[in-house]
């Protein structure tokens, strides 16, 4: 049983290795969420404070229980058609520019970096069939947390999750059961999923070669520096005329002059030059 509340020492301690192993920045104004979130793990490992926690996450933790601090911390904030603006840029604009610079090539590869539970490339790879089927796609998805990941590839979503989709695609994609809403299996087999820390420049082949990466609303949790580091890799897994695309409240101002904007119908996205 937890004897002794969160302390700002212990949360800053926290926040650190936090950050240093995910990149993501906690101020101290989210403490209580850190708290809550953790409490149970702890509970159940019998600890009887914070500071135990932390010492077995620095010196007695594998890699389950690093995994399980990801679980907890991380933010899963996602839907299908988020920012349909974008989409309707990519689908309708960005991939015809990017088959005519390659020569009629239809091939495309895409990687959607911090998918979460899957919404952002399966909203792009239904799409993608029902607009553009002649293009042959590529998409891969990636995570941090091996839980959102495995949920990702069950296809399984809730009322939430599915709020924004059109009536003609959910009649047309998803099985209702109740409060379930399950994604057909054509759309859930045409993205493959891998567990990724956008810290690290190591991708393997899977995670280079890209026309077009997606990392949407995840940098607004970085701090500068790490932004950059961030940035940089994806900057590297893009052929060169890759984009880049990002939230639309986001910017790399003050982060990269790697890439070039390009707007195409007001929507701001990142040329790899």
């Amino acid at each position: 049983m937890i004897t002794q509340p969160l302390s700002d020492t212990t949360f800053q301690q926290l926040a650190e290795f936090i950050q240093e192993r995910t990149g993501i920045y906690i101020p101290i104004a989210k403490k209580y969420l850190i708290e809550n979130r953790l409490y149970k793990v702890i509970e159940e490992h019998s600890l009887t404070s914070y500071d135990e926690y932390l010492y077995m996450l620095k010196y007695s933790a594998n890699g389950a229980e690093l995994e399980r601090l990801f679980d907890a911390i991380t933010t899963n904030e996602t839907y299908f058609f988020r920012e349909p603006m974008q989409y309707d840029v990519i689908i309708d604009s960005l991939v015809p520019k990017i088959i005519q610079a390659r020569g009629g090539d239809k091939t495309l590869r895409v990687w959607s970096a911090a998918c979460s539970s899957g919404e952002e490339a399966f909203t792009l790879a239904l799409l993608m069939r029902e607009k553009r089927p002649d293009v042959r796609l590529e998409i891969i998805g990636s995570d941090i947390s091996r839980k959102v990941l495995s949920s990702a590839e069950r296809g399984v979503y809730s009322s939430y999750s599915v709020r924004n989709v059109p009536k003609p695609y959910m009649m047309k994609y998803f099985t209702v059961n109740g409060q379930d809403y399950t994604l057909d299996k054509n759309i859930t087999k045409s993205v493959k999923f891998r567990e990724h820390n956008l810290l690290t420049g190591r991708r393997g082949a899977d995670l280079s070669g890209f026309d077009l990466v997606l990392c949407r609303n995840v940098l607004i949790y970085f701090e500068t520096k790490t932004k950059q580091q961030v940035v940089s890799n994806l900057y590297d897994s893009l052929r060169h005329g890759g984009y880049l695309v990002i939230g639309s409240s986001e910017s790399l101002h003050n982060v990269t002059r790697a890439f070039r904007p390009v707007t195409l119908n007001k929507v701001v996205l990142y040329e790899k030059a």
